[in-house]
């Protein structure tokens, strides 16, 4: 078309979820070798922009103080840097290798060695079992990490692709 030419302008809107389901598992570690530490930095991001799906603590009582206390963190210092700086992963890294009191490799091996560790009691196991449609049998995992991960799974199946 030559001259003033009829500019149409379509605005595709994609709808998604307003609330996110964090999918990083409590066994992965970042460049800092510390278990969770990057499901804290995600589920924390995603509470300070109001995105963390309901039911999820952006802090909560069990890895995500038990990583804090291991490193010598305050939560909420923790909670106000991700909030105030919106930070990426490696940012939060460079953060916590700053403000962290206990910081060294046989702080980061206990705490991985207490994450890899942790039982959740029955009740939560088989709710979560429950919950995904498996057997609670001896094949099934009992270890907090993998059952966490199942539940996220399930969550996120539930929420995104239901």
């Amino acid at each position: 078309m030559s001259g003033a030419g009829v500019r149409i302008s379509i605005n595709h809107q994609f709808i998604m979820s307003n609330t996110y389901v964090p999918l990083i598992s409590s066994g992965v570690a970042g460049p800092l070798g510390v278990l969770h530490l990057p499901r804290m930095w995600q589920k924390v991001s995603l509470e300070a922009s109001g995105k963390l799906a309901p039911g999820y603590p952006g802090i909560g009582r069990g890895f995500d103080a038990m990583t804090c206390a291991a490193l010598g963190l305050e939560e909420q210092a923790v909670k106000d840097y991700i909030k105030q700086h919106k930070p990426t992963y490696p940012q939060f890294e460079a953060w916590i290798k700053k403000n962290a009191k206990s910081l060294n490799s046989q702080a980061i091996e206990k705490h991985n060695a207490a994450v890899r560790g942790y039982d959740h009691d029955d009740e939560t196991r088989k709710e979560i079992l429950g919950n995904c449609r498996l057997p609670d049998d001896a094949s099934a995992p009992k270890d907090a990490v993998n059952l966490n991960n199942l539940d996220d799974w399930h969550e996120f199946h539930q929420a995104v692709l239901r």
